[in-house]
């Protein structure tokens, strides 16, 4: 199919749907207008455009399919009624033929299906947007199953992709509305995030490294990855026999512990999010099953591992003591640490910024904590944020776009799920935890050896500095000021001569971009002012020395 029939294809699915409508019209150049304007032969739509987006999608086939997905995980930037809509979404496509699944498993692995599998089912077990699975056993007996890239998809996404993004740039260019929604950084993401789907093996080190989070754990079970048979384009992996998330009735049945089992889905995502610092990042009731056994105290079981997301240790504290703070209704500090943590702009007034948090966040905390959804709190918050220039934060998207399928899903178990009781105490233990000597010393631990072998390059680095000390003056003529009149003092004793080199030093350090990286790296993880360390450590350093 070349790209011009695709661009056929998809105009004419646009046009029936009249997605034209979905731009408002008094933000478009009229030469625009009149372009647009035979769109009107087509007839008005008498779906809401939530409708008209999701069934484009879905006539469009897998690939604009995954972008609606895409599209539902960014509340952020795309309005609540779309999202709502677009959640519908699923990953049910018309399966490949199976002889071509044969002959993908085939060439991947070098060897016959009959020599690798004891047995294989010619039906597909499910059949996804990228990807299709097939149940098979190994030669030992163990029950797997078989996931296999669909042929000729990467062309195909690469052909979507750039009408998709030609179509973003225009609506960017025209559309005041379209440049606030970032169309062109929505395609953009969506590239990155449909391409690394391709890659199964990617997806297998993310189940690996989930199993060994959760290793001898009773909260969540992986399945086994059987790297033997696992490619770029192939992946194999122990076969699940657990209950749908979505299927109560069965649940009902066995005598889960509901309760226990939507407080259990809420542990897992802060284990994940604050204790391993990688979490699943997809998990939508597809992907969600509960196992058969011990329904009293019930175990999640995860698959699909293709979309993961981690935090910085600095968004990890900042986001923690965001959520405390807002549940204490103490918005100033929310206002502080957005400020602190870099995500708002340090010229904004905190007042103002304060002063609309109070305004979004207290209607809110005036309800019941069971009735308050902890994820469109944040939401809230960081629309709120983004009216003060907070710049979109993909990982926290990702882990609010995560945390709003774990809270719907909990509700949808426990109608009165109270995310915070959950939450509160963890976040509490967590800060806590940071911040306690044994964690210290295990920080230490494991970076020592590092800081120890790059300790030498100090005095080097120094010395170059020093001589850049000259030039400082055109650069920051404060710092070289200073510097000169810490000089001057020098010779009133050799005490405080070495803590005016120590205080000269820290500013070079502050003022050399090269010196503050390499020092800020090697303490960062002391949660402390890499500006403090230096001037306090070294000027101390040097006092010693002297004595």
């Amino acid at each position: 199919m070349t790209v011009f029939f695709r661009f056929i294809t998809i105009l004419r699915v646009f046009l029936r749907y009249r997605i034209d409508q979905l731009i408002p019209k008094q933000h478009l150049p009229l030469r625009v207008r009149l372009l647009l304007s035979p769109c009107s032969l087509f007839g008005d739509s008498k779906l809401n455009r939530g409708e008209r987006l999701r069934r484009t999608c879905e006539e469009l086939g897998p690939i604009f399919v995954k972008f609606g997905q895409l599209l539902s995980t960014r509340p952020d930037l795309v309005p609540d009624d779309i999202v709502a809509e677009l959640n519908y979404l699923q990953d049910r496509v018309p399966p490949f033929p199976n002889d071509t699944f044969r002959e993908i498993v085939e060439q991947a692995l070098g060897a016959s299906v009959e020599s690798i599998f004891k047995d294989y089912d010619n039906e597909p077990l499910a059949s996804a947007s990228v990807a299709q699975v097939h149940t098979a056993t190994l030669k030992n007996g163990k029950a797997v199953v078989i996931k296999a890239v669909r042929p000729n998809i990467a062309l195909i996404i690469e052909q979507d992709v750039a009408l998709l993004l030609k179509l973003a740039r225009l609506l960017e260019k025209y559309s005041s509305d379209g440049r606030r929604l970032r169309p062109v950084e929505i395609v953009e993401d969506y590239r990155n995030t449909i391409f690394d789907e391709l890659n199964l093996q990617k997806e297998a080190a993310n189940a690996s490294l989930l199993r060994r989070n959760f290793a001898n754990s009773s909260l969540l079970y992986v399945p086994e990855i059987y790297w033997d048979y696992t490619r770029n384009n192939i992946l194999v992996m122990e076969r699940i026999y657990g209950i749908p998330v979505t299927n109560i009735e069965e649940l009902h049945a066995q005598n889960t512990n509901m309760k226990r089992l939507a407080e259990r889905g809420v542990e897992i995502f802060f284990t994940q999010v604050f204790h391993h610092n990688f979490f699943h990042a997809d998990m939508h009731p597809g992907n969600i099953f509960v196992s058969r056994e011990h329904p009293e105290l019930p175990q999640y079981i995860a698959v699909d591992m293709a979309i993961v997301g981690s935090l910085t240790r600095e968004d990890q504290y900042y986001l923690a003591r965001n959520m405390l703070a807002m549940f204490r209704r103490d918005y100033r500090q929310v206002a502080e640490l957005h400020v602190q943590s870099g995500w708002v702009p340090a010229h904004v007034g905190v007042e103002q910024f304060e002063a609309a948090i109070r305004t979004v966040c207290e209607p809110i905390f005036e309800k019941p904590l069971k009735d308050i959804s902890f994820s469109n709190v944040l939401l809230s918050l960081f629309r709120t944020a983004q009216r003060f220039d907070m710049e979109v934060q993909p990982q926290l998207v990702l882990l609010q776009k995560t945390l709003l399928n774990i809270e719907g899903l909990g509700r949808q178990l426990y109608p009165d799920l109270d995310l915070w009781t959950t939450a509160h105490p963890f976040l509490e233990r967590w800060l806590k935890k940071r911040f306690h000597p044994t964690a210290l010393w295990g920080e230490f631990k494991r970076y020592g050896p590092e800081w120890m072998e790059k300790f030498p390059q100090i005095p080097h680095l120094i010395f170059n500095s020093l001589q850049q000390l000259q030039n400082i003056g055109q650069l920051a003529p404060e710092v070289h000021k200073t510097a000169q009149e810490l000089q001057k003092r020098t010779a009133q004793s050799s005490r405080r001569y070495w803590l005016s080199v120590g205080l000269i030093v820290a500013a070079i350090i502050i003022a050399n971009p090269d010196v503050y990286n390499f020092m800020s790296t090697q303490i960062q993880n002391l949660e402390v002012s890499a500006a403090s360390i230096a001037i306090g450590g070294l000027g101390l350093l040097l006092l010693f020395i002297k004595r």
